[in-house]
């Protein structure tokens, strides 16, 4: 597939933004069109052991249809390099750092737990294997994501010839039987304003720019995770 977007985002859209502004002066910022899915979040909990992001597919394979292990659901996939999955954890680790009724465990910082299974490739990857990592910490959940897409854009700040798109998932899995208490979805690649002119909220936060991947990453995390936490976890 073929991307032309050789115009500034906030030019595109000017007219779109003056409009919204004095017709809709009410209008919902969260993301439209799928890019941001998440359940309420369960009751607060005990110890979470933070997995956090592994590969759908790691490199060296082809890209295609892959089966997501927790939810059984088929996605399309494509290799990711174990170093975006590492750095994506430590984004969401921070970020749950900030939430209230979590006692976190980050694996990285921890000892008992094989460098295979630390690993960010395939090492980590059904459920069985989570709730024993779970029981050797005593935790009573793990958080556990997989990245499906990461694709940098193409230009610059001002100009892009493909936009910068990326798709992940993050689940809350009960250790004891691993049944899934909860999950968010991020889908997205970044439009002009005026191609998407409901997605006001990404046009603000990335200031009118071509983002890179790694920060419409950021966006879709603090979303996923933002619209699920209630103030009290806050």
């Amino acid at each position: 597939m073929s991307y032309k977007f050789h115009s500034l985002p906030c030019l595109k859209g000017l007219l779109g933004i003056i409009l919204i502004l004095i017709l809709i002066p009410n209008i919902d910022c969260q993301f439209h069109g799928g890019g941001v899915k998440s359940d309420p979040l369960p009751p607060r909990t005990g110890k979470t052991v933070v997995l956090g992001f592994r590969p759908a597919m790691p490199e060296g394979e082809e890209g295609g249809i892959i089966r997501n292990p927790i939810s059984g659901a088929v996605f399309m996939a494509e290799p990711i390099k174990a170093d975006v999955a590492d750095k994506m954890t430590a984004k969401l680790f921070n970020l749950l750092m900030n939430y209230e009724g979590y006692e976190l465990i980050d694996l990285d910082k921890e000892a008992g737990i094989s460098a295979d299974l630390l690993s960010s490739g395939q090492g980590v990857n059904d459920i069985e294997t989570f709730k024993k990592i779970g029981h050797e910490f005593s935790a009573e959940t793990v958080m556990v994501g997989y990245i499906y897409r990461w694709q940098e854009r193409k230009g610059s700040d001002y100009s892009a010839d493909r936009p910068a798109s990326t798709a992940f998932d993050l689940y809350l899995l009960r250790a004891e039987d691993g049944v899934v208490l909860w999950k968010g979805k991020f889908d997205k690649t970044q439009a002009s304003l005026s191609e998407n002119i409901l997605d006001l909220r990404t046009f603000l936060r990335g200031k009118g720019r071509w983002m890179t991947v790694e920060a419409l990453a950021d966006l879709g995390l603090s979303d996923i995770l933002g619209k699920s936490f209630p103030d009290e976890y806050k």
